[in-house]
This record gives structure tokens, sequence and C-alpha cells, in this order.
């Protein structure tokens, strides 16, 4: 009884620090993201674009930030499920 008790207590440790973690990286990459794009197009101010009502530059900024963002969040899934079988056997 015991064994089953720690097992699922480190399961929820290992879920719970994965998803703080996660959400860090997560974080990172959408506060990064933006610095990236505006070095990979240099001769494009996306930023005063967007604010000047330019729908295409919206558009494409919004799905390079989604496939992003949506990228790690599956590595991120993928790494709490790791742990939850590593704890769990």
């Amino acid at each position: 009884m015991y064994e089953t008790v720690a097992s699922i207590g480190w399961a929820m440790a290992f879920a719970l620090i994965g998803g703080i973690v996660g959400f860090l990286m997560i974080c990172a990459a959408a506060s990064f993201l933006p610095h990236l794009l505006n070095k990979l197009t240099p001769n494009i101010d996306e930023e005063r674009e967007i604010a000047m009502g330019n729908r295409a530059v919206a558009e494409y900024f919004g799905k390079i930030a989604h496939a992003a963002i949506l990228g790690v969040s599956i590595l991120v899934s993928a790494v709490v499920v790791a742990g939850l079988f590593i704890a769990l056997y």
C-alpha cells in the first residue's frame, strides 16, 4: 500500500513540476518569437505594420506565433506524460 501511495505522490510531483516548467517554456517562447521574427525580416517592422492595419502581416505573424507555441506545447506535454510513466512504473 505504501508503494502505491508513494508512486502516486511522485506522479503528482512530476506532473506539477512538468506543468510549471512547461508553462515557463511556453511563456519564454511566446516572448522570444517576436524578436526572432524581427531579426529574420530586417526590412519589415511587423509591429508598425500591424498597428497600421496590414492584415497580411498580422495573419502571417499570428500563424507563425501559433505554430511555435503549439510546437512547444506538444513537446511539453510529451515530457510531462513521460515523467508520469516513469513515476508510475
